[in-house]
């Protein structure tokens, strides 16, 4: 009987400890990734980011903001080319994304707290990064195969950024979406 209480005690600790590191393994993960941002390791980063994953929905994104922009532009309505424009302007993106992400730019927007401009050019060597201490970040699962790092820059509280992880398997995680919250109004 002494033998049962202890293999049930063993098996119950050994479910808390898997459960425990299930749990803990995309804040490892993310943590990771944000180390990796502000040291520049770009091949860490490429370790903790599903790239095309990030660059599908780094295009869905910015694609909805775009014809969001597009839409209150009184000039883009009343232009008898706004349609044209809302037609190609993706196809426009979507190449742009495809070039555009990259290590670098991953550190970029974990260390701004924003997401790349294609139609800003970037910046090889920016010399005004953000203080790290402007940059909020808020952590938590948005399921039990998604895990949210929710970044805001405290001089742009209604711009959001979230990171999103995603589940490979049971303890592995990758940066593999993106969420734009602009609460901004032009």
């Amino acid at each position: 009987m002494g033998r049962k209480k202890i293999m049930v005690g063993l098996a119950g600790a050994a479910l808390v400890v898997f459960a425990a590191a299930w749990a803990i393994a995309p804040i490892l993960a993310a943590q990771s990734l944000v180390r990796a941002a502000k040291a520049g390791d770009e091949r860490r980063i490429e370790a903790l980011v599903d790239f095309p994953a990030l660059r599908t929905s780094l295009k869905e994104e910015l694609n909805a903001e775009l014809i969001e922009r597009m839409r209150r532009d009184p000039r883009v309505v009343e232009s008898g080319l706004g349609g044209l424009g809302m037609m190609l302007a993706p196809m426009l993106l979507s190449g742009a994304v495809e070039t555009l992400i990259t290590p670098e730019v991953v550190a970029d927007m974990v260390v701004t707290a924003e997401a790349p401009d294609p139609a800003r050019p970037s910046d090889p060597d920016p010399t005004d990064k953000r203080d790290a201490d402007d940059i909020h970040q808020a952590w938590g699962y948005r399921s039990l195969n998604e895990f949210a790092v929710t970044l805001t820059d405290r001089d742009r509280p209604d711009d959001r950024l979230a990171l999103i992880m995603v589940r490979y398997g049971l303890f592995d995680w990758k940066l593999a979406a993106v969420d734009l919250q602009s609460g901004r109004v032009e």
